[in-house]
Formats: structure tokens, sequence, C-alpha cells
């Protein structure tokens, strides 16, 4: 079954014959053109007898279109065997520079093979039509691919090998087919997508066509008759209107039956005519004409004038039992409603496809369709469509063919990072082309590139000086940023490791299980122990907060007293009810000049023979203490004494003097309590071991005070003594 659009290839004409079909309509500078054109496609056709597809069918095939002289010049001059033996020198010096370079974006869309099983996926075919878009930047070269594409599904019922057929077909319904929809080519759209069904589904395609009622010409013949019906019943009813229609083709249909899972006698709409009025009252006018001549089928109509798609798409459908008892659907809408749905968002495209909306393509698309309204060479219009089309944006490939979008200014780096961020940060070099390039390069679209990649290692700072010009993408940037802050997640994981190790050790501890690590992770309320090194070398979990929840053999948590209300005391509070840290049975007194209150902050302060004088850290008399008196205050607290543990510990040095006043030194700032000292000095190395048995409130004192103690000039290490040994 052919296309009725189908004509046989003209190829095997004369050149006269050829001139004067090729060259028609054209002014006499554009024929002589064309002239040298034709000859030269007509030395490609008698060098290569076998070469198909013709430029000079291909030509045949865009005058159909409407399209200039320099288009058909450019179709003529990208016979694939020109390709090969006329060098680009010596169409621009015959043609122009114009000329020139449309046959270059020409030869670069036929040569284009980057089709792979991939792009078969929505996405991927939409940003491989769009790469080739921003490639050749001009309409004209994507009209002469198209035509092309179909002259290729014309001669490949004699490609002997099936996968070939396939493939070709395929990439026609993926990337082709949906670009000539796009331009509103519904000629090119139509036997594009029916020739491909015939190779990819040669049964079904078979089946659907000798299922159908009549051939596609007896179809016509029936829209021709109804049309007539239809014009002089709304004439008769004083309506002017424009009315044409067509027959669904053969993918159409097949499409919406699977699409909707339906049968072949439950479509509606194999026959459809459209009606353009003046007004939106004349579209409901003409409705009800139609409802009036014909039965219509109630489920079947749509209003979308006053309920429009989402997309603004505006317009009646109804489909009526026409002549013969044949469904007939009718779609009727104003001028300015076709006019938005052909030109505008509302594109038949974008229903079809379900495209998203892009404001620039729309704007580009409108001036592409502007452009083949008119034989003129909108110059504008061109440049319009370069300027506005993907101006942000550029179109790579990898090396499997899958087409990244990258923003305009992109580098290497900015491909790697969108592929995979290891490839990213592995990164060490690139090729574009085949050549290597630096990671600065600015890539453009169409161009393949490929990724050296180290085995190991990470970015370079470097990587992120803007004006190295590495990275301009938001996203390889990001991704940057991300490893070194890993990095430091990676150093915060040791330094917690170490810390608690170190921890361990000075607590005179065995090494921790997995257990117990999970443990420490439940106190502190995480879910991993990585969670919990992490806080630690962080300093999220101080040491004395971590040392206090280890388990400590011989150290007891105290019970936690139940919480006393604000202002919940005694109605009497006496004087030994104060403790003083560290000292025991210390005679105190409450000073006369504040009169301190249980639950208020407190300061002790050494009196000379009346003990301790307990005052109101805010009091007078405190805060105007001379500076040679503030040595004698000391910290107290309300509340009986602390339960504490004894503990001995061992302070190993290099002995000098003022080395044991030191050590008490540190201990009484921390509040401990001393019970014993030993201290053996070795006279060979004056090295010398302190054991000290001290009395600790908690844990997290103890671990406290070994830091300090470390931390005094001559101290080497100070441990918790485990039996006769120290833990080291």
């Amino acid at each position: 079954m052919k296309h009725s659009l189908y004509e046989r290839d003209i190829s095997s004409h004369s050149h006269d014959e050829l001139l004067e079909k090729l060259a028609a309509g054209f002014s006499s500078r554009e024929r002589t053109r064309l002239a040298e054109a034709v000859r030269h496609a007509v030395m490609a056709r008698d060098r290569d007898p076998q070469q198909r597809p013709r430029g000079l069918d291909v030509a045949h095939i865009l005058l159909g279109l409407g399209v200039d002289a320099l288009t058909v010049q450019a179709a003529l001059l990208s016979d694939p065997w020109l390709r090969e033996n006329l060098a680009e020198e010596s169409i621009k010096s015959q043609f122009g520079e114009p000329v020139a370079s449309l046959v270059q974006k020409v030869n670069w869309l036929n040569t284009f093979n980057e089709y792979t099983a991939e792009v078969c996926e929505p996405e991927q075919a939409e940003l491989l039509r769009r790469m080739l878009l921003a490639v050749v930047n001009d309409v004209r070269a994507v009209l002469v691919k198209l035509a092309y594409r179909l002259q290729r599904l014309r001669s490949l019922k004699h490609e002997q090998d099936p996968s070939v057929r396939y493939r070709i077909a395929r990439e026609t319904l993926d990337l082709f087919s949906p670009l000539a929809n796009r331009l509103g080519l519904g000629q090119l759209k139509w036997e594009l997508e029916d020739l491909s069904f015939r190779y990819l589904e040669p049964d079904a395609y078979k089946n659907l066509a000798t299922s159908l009622d009549g051939k596609r010409a007896e179809r016509e013949k029936y829209i021709g008759h109804f049309i007539a019906l239809l014009d002089k019943a709304l004439k008769d009813n004083g309506i002017d209107a424009q009315i044409y229609g067509r027959p669904k083709h053969l993918f159409s249909i097949w499409s919406k039956m699977r699409r909707k899972h339906l049968a072949l006698d439950d479509l509606y709409d194999l026959l459809a005519v459209r009606v353009i009025v003046d007004k939106p009252a004349s579209c409901y006018a003409v409705l009800g004409i139609v409802h009036n001549e014909w039965l219509h089928v109630p489920k079947e109509f749509d209003d979308y004038i006053a309920n429009p798609k989402d997309n603004g798409y505006q317009s009646l459908h109804t489909v009526v039992v026409g002549p013969e008892g044949r469904s007939v659907e009718v779609q009727i809408r104003t001028r300015e409603m076709h006019d938005f749905a052909e030109h505008g968002v509302a594109a038949h495209w974008r229903y079809k496809e379900g495209g998203k909306q892009d404001a620039a393509l729309d704007r580009s698309i409108n001036s592409l369709r502007r452009l083949l309204d008119s034989r003129n060479d909108d110059q504008a219009l061109l440049e319009d469509f370069r300027s506005e089309l993907f101006a942000d944006q550029i179109f790579v490939l990898t090396p499997k063919g899958q087409v990244i979008r990258l923003k305009k200014g992109a580098t290497p780096l900015d491909f790697a990072y969108a592929i995979h961020s290891e490839i990213g940060h592995r990164c060490r070099g690139a090729k574009v082309n085949g050549h290597i390039v630096p990671l600065s390069h600015a890539l453009n679209s169409g161009e393949k590139v490929e990724i050296l990649t180290a085995k190991h290692g990470g970015p370079s700072l470097g990587w992120l000086d803007p004006h190295m010009g590495y990275v301009s993408t938001p996203n390889a940037r990001s991704k940057i940023k991300q490893w070194f802050k890993q990095q430091d997640h990676e150093k915060h994981l040791r330094a917690g490791r170490a810390l608690l190790e170190r921890e361990r050790h000075k607590l005179g501890l065995p090494g921790l299980r997995d257990s117990d690590l999970d443990e420490l992770a439940r106190h502190f309320h995480l879910s991993r122990p990585d969670d919990l090194l992490l806080a630690i070398g962080r300093a999220e979990i101080g040491q004395a907060q971590l040392a206090a929840t280890l388990q400590v053999p011989g150290f007891h948590t105290a019970p936690v007293q139940p919480a006393t209300r604000k202002h919940e005391f005694p109605a009497t509070v006496e004087p030994d009810q104060v403790t003083v840290q560290g000292v025991r049975n210390l005679l105190t007194h409450f000073a006369t000049c504040c009169q301190p209150t249980p639950g208020t902050p407190i300061i002790g302060y050494i009196t000379v023979g009346r003990g301790v004088a307990i005052h109101r850290q805010d009091c007078e008399n405190i805060l105007n203490l001379p500076v040679h008196k503030q040595a004698r205050l000391i910290e107290v607290g309300w509340g009986e004494e602390a339960t504490t543990f004894p503990v001995e510990i061992e302070v190993q040095a290099i002995d000098r003097k003022g080395l044991l006043k030191d050590v008490t030194h540190i201990l009484a700032q921390e509040h401990i309590n001393i019970l014993r000292t030993d201290t053996r000095t070795d006279t060979h190395n004056q090295s010398v071991t302190m054991a000290i048995t001290l009395e600790v409130s908690d844990i997290g004192q103890l671990s406290m005070a070994l830091d300090k103690l470390e931390q005094v000039h001559n101290v080497l290490q100070a441990r918790r003594k485990v039996g006769r040994r120290t833990e080291n």
C-alpha cells in the first residue's frame, strides 16, 4: 500500500527534464545556480548508479514543501557521492558561502550515526533531537535531512539485511518523525511514520491495510463528499467557513488502537474534517448545524473552548455518523484558535508528544514554520532561530552515543560530573572527537567526549577557582565541594576513632567490641557506630562526656535524684547543708551582707578564724573584693556532698623542681581530693613515677584531670592504674 502523497522517483529523468521540474518558479539567477547544482547531481547519479538515496529525488520532495532555491541547491549538492568527491571549497567558490555552509550541515546530519538502543528511551530521544537542532542551527538543514530520510525509507525495500531496515525505521520513529511533526510537516511526518511502521511491524501493517474500508484514495473521496455536504449546509445557514480534512494514516490508526486497547471497528475518528470560522459564536452555530444534519456520538463530544486544555488548546470536537453509516470526526475552531494550536504553545506536537514547555523552543519553531510559508529567504527569521534556540545549552555525546545536556560553556569536567560523581573525581584528562583537549576546553553541541580517569584520587581545589575555568555548571561545583566535605568527614571519623582509643587507654579499659560501640551509639541516640565516631571527632561529644559514659570497672553511676522544683527547699537551711567541694568537715556560715537562700548561685570566702563564709555570687562585697583577696574564694554548692570514688593514677614525667606542686595544683583546680601520694625517682635518667590516689565524683572528672595533667611541663603521660600494671 503506497502513501497517497508518494511520487515516483525522478532521478532517472534527463538533465533538461530535471531542470524543468526543479527550477520551475524561480528567478533566472536562481535557475542558473540550480542548473549547475543539477549538473553535479546528475554526474553523481551517472558515476554511482547503485547509490541511494539521490540528491535529485530529495530536492523534488523539498519542492513540495515550498522551500527556497538555496535549500534545493543544498539538497542536490548533499548527494552521498558528492559528499565524498566534491570539496567544500569548490562548493563555496561556485555557489557561495551560505550554500556551502548549509551543505556542510546537511552532510553532518546525514553522516550522524550515534543512534543506539539507549536512545529508544523517550528522554534520550528528545535530547538527541534537540542536539541535532542545536548543532545545525538552520531549519533548512533539518528539512533537507528529513527529505533524505524519507527517500532512504522509500528505497529501503531494496535493502536485503532486515536488521538494517529495522534500525533505520526505529531511528526514524524515535528521532525524525517527531521533528517533522514539530515543524508542521504533515506530508513528511505521515509518510515517515507509515513507511517505518511497514518495516517495523510488517504483519500488523498488512493486516491493518487490508482491514480498512477501502483504500486511502477511497477514504479521501469519502471525505471530499462529506466536506461538500457540510459546506452546502453551512452556506444555506449563512456561515462562511473553510473546511478541509484528511483520513488518518496507518501508523496513527495502529497507535491509537494500541494506546486505547480498541479494535478497528471501535475507532470513531478514522475520518476527520476541520472547520475554521471567524468567531467563537460561529463555532457553536456550526456545531448545531452538524448535529442537526447527522446523528452525533455523545461520549465523543469535547468542548475545549469553554474548557481549554491545560496548554491552552481550544476547539470543539464531535463525532457524527455520516453517509453510509461511517463515523466522521469534526473539529471546529476560529482562525485565532487554529493559529494558536499550530504555532503557539498548544501546537499539535505539544499535546501529542507530551513535551515540556520551552519558551525559546516555542519562539524558534514558530519562526521556522513562518519561514516555510514564504519562499523568500527571511534572514531575520533565520537569525531568530540561531540566537534563541538552545542559546543557553549544549548537547554532547558519550562514547556510547548517550546525549548529555549541559549549560553553554561547559567543560569536559562538567561533562564528567554529569555522567557520574566518581568519574568527575577521578578525571585527569579528556578527548573531544578523538583529540586530547585541556580540561578547561569549552564544549560544543554534537561533540563526542571521552573522559580519561585515574584509578584513584580526587579533585583538585584549583578546579573550583573561577579564574581557571575548569567548571561552569553548579552541579559539578557542588559535587567537588561535597567531595572535600567528605574528606573532612573521613578526617573526623579517624579523629573520633583515635580519641576513643586514647580514652580507652587512658582509663585502663580493654579493647572495645562492636557491641560496645553499638551500645555507646545508642546511648547518644545515634544510629551507627560511625556516627558516634564522627560526633567525637567533631567535638560534638566531649571527652568528659564520653568518659562518663564508658563502663569503667570500679565506678558506679550515682543514682539520679528526683529533680527538685524551683523554690522547693526546706523552710530552714543550716550552714552544714552547704558543701565545699573537695574538702570535708569545714566550718561554714552564711554571710549577713547578702543572706543567700537555697537555689541562688553561691560562692565561698575563706575567712580568718571563722571558716568559710557563704555569699551570693552577685554580692556587692564579692564583686568589689580586692585582687589580692580573690585567691581566697572557693567554689561551694547546695546540698549534700556528692558520692566520690577512690581511684589510683600513675603519672610518669622527667623530674624537675616544682613538679609535684604543679600536679597537685591541677588536681585542686579540678576540685579533686588527694588521699595519698607515692613518688619514686630514678636518679640515672631523672625520671619520676607518681602513684596518686584520688577521690573523684565520676569518670568524666577523672578523664578531664588526666588530660590536664599530661599538659603539665615534663609530664610524659598520666593514666589510670589498673591492678599491678598501668594500661598503656
